[in-house]
């Protein structure tokens, strides 16, 4: 099941870059327990073994893709150099190559002028982002979701800034007439807008939120860290590709490779539109990286140290997979919408389930039908378990009961939340493997109802 053919590529490519040191004099680097290194290894590879199979098809719960052979190479070839793209003196090569994939990125928002860079992941990419914006608005509030990432409301509380929670609508996306209340106090620095949430992949309504901002004066910030590369399909419904028509027109943008890109973890990307706000990182270093006189990417982001190789490998894998629509790249996408639209027809042509809206991006949340709210969060948790010894491996997740209100039928309300399961179909492979997945689903209910 693991790709090993391709190691052999890695090979070839290390012997290239062994040739580019070849002026160096011979050296051999002291190599610390190096006679116990295949013992560890193996002990390693054992451990490891202790995993659901994220990268198999069978696998459909949370947000785990495989990377792409090529960004696992690069990213491989690349640890043999370390470096640390804070500064070029610790990483010229990769520093490089980070530039340009961010200016890939920023150039599928239609972006040519940008200011952004490579981090950690989406959780420090949107401490990024909100920290700008306290700058730019000290002491307003920052809007986000009740369906937006949790970390939002972290961030902001280490930031010092005031948070606020605005309401969701049916579909998981965030209520205009909620967010126009609170915008009505004149208290609102910057407004998130989730472009797909990480529970239903629900996309907030951008075009009207952009109509609000030339009215009431505020930033948008765009959380598009699961959902950011969709904009490349071609069969989004009508209002997400809306948003993702107007995407470019935010003033800052999270969006992590290390989920659609195809990238290993940790790689998530920060962009501002407006190159400027690069003054409000301004420093005075007594040491570091000054041999060269050209700007470093430690002057432009929060974080310092960070791996060369995770550009590198990006830089690969679009330079591969260009992200164009109509490419390699948008095609696997579409294949999960696809695969998600049809996984949640079946769902709503069949009576043992309960599913609410069609989903906008590759998500899909269901729960089995009974008799009440209660008995099926029960259900759901029993579901998971059959599932997962059928190794077929979801997800649990508990949201609003308004976004199942349309197919609850007589089902007695004795819950404000239902617990349910939820599926990511982000691998294109689970277009193909879906007929499996719903054979094993329905046998895992069947069990579980006959008991």
């Amino acid at each position: 099941m693991l790709d090993k053919e391709n190691l052999k590529l890695l090979w070839e490519a290390l012997g290239r870059l062994d040739e580019g040191f070849a002026e160096l004099p011979e050296f051999a680097g002291q190599v610390p327990g190096k006679n116990r290194i295949s013992e560890v290894l193996g002990a390693v590879a054992d451990r490891l073994r202790d995993n659901y199979p994220y990268c198999h098809p069978l696998y459909a719960g949370q947000m785990l893709k495989p990377p792409h052979p090529v960004a696992r190479l690069a990213y491989s070839l690349t640890q043999w150099i370390n470096p640390n793209n804070h500064a070029l003196d610790g990483g010229r090569a990769t520093s490089a190559m980070e530039k340009e994939a961010v200016a890939g990125i920023a150039a599928m928002l239609g972006w040519h002028e940008h200011l952004g860079h490579l981090c950690g992941g989406g959780t420090m990419a949107n401490l990024e982002a909100l920290w700008v914006s306290g700058r730019l608005a000290p002491e307003k509030r920052i809007l986000a979701s009740e369906q937006a990432h949790y970390t939002h409301g972290r961030i902001s509380a280490v930031l010092q800034l005031p948070f606020a929670a605005v309401e969701c609508d049916a579909r998981g996306r965030m209520d205009l007439s909620k967010l126009r209340e609170e915008l009505s106090r004149g208290d609102i620095g910057t407004v998130v807008a989730t472009i797909g949430t990480t529970a239903t992949g629900s996309v907030d309504p951008l075009p009207e939120i952009l109509e609000l901002r030339e009215k009431f004066g505020f930033r948008i910030h765009a959380d598009a860290a699961y959902g950011g590369y969709f904009g490349l399909a071609s069969n989004l419904g009508e209002a997400a590709r809306h948003a993702f028509d107007v995407l470019g027109r935010v003033d800052s943008l999270v969006i992590d490779p290390h989920k659609h890109g195809l990238q290993p973890y940790g790689c998530g990307c920060v962009l501002f539109r407006d190159p400027g706000v690069g003054r409000l990182y301004k420093h005075d270093s007594p040491y570091t990286y000054f041999s060269s006189r050209e700007l470093h990417l430690g002057e432009i982001s929060l974080e310092c140290s960070r791996a060369g190789a995770a550009a590198a490998a990006l830089w690969a894998t679009q330079e591969l997979l260009p992200l164009a629509k109509g490419g390699e790249f948008a095609r696997g996408l579409e294949d999960c919408r696809r695969a998600a639209l049809d996984f949640h027809g079946r769902l709503q042509s069949d009576p043992r389930f309960i599913t609410p809206f069609p989903p906008e991006l590759d998500i899909v949340v269901f729960a089995p039908r009974a008799e009440s709210i209660h008995a099926a969060c029960e259900l759901s948790r029993k579901v998971f378990n059959a599932a997962a010894r059928r190794n077929l491996h979801l997800a649990v997740a508990e949201l609003p009961i308004k976004f199942f209100a349309a197919s609850l039928g007589g089902m007695k309300h004795d819950r404000a939340t239902m617990i349910c399961l939820r599926s990511v179909l982000m691998k294109p492979e689970h277009r193909d493997w879906l007929g499996r997945i719903w054979e094993l689903l329905v046998e895992s209910v069947d069990e579980c109802n006959m008991r």
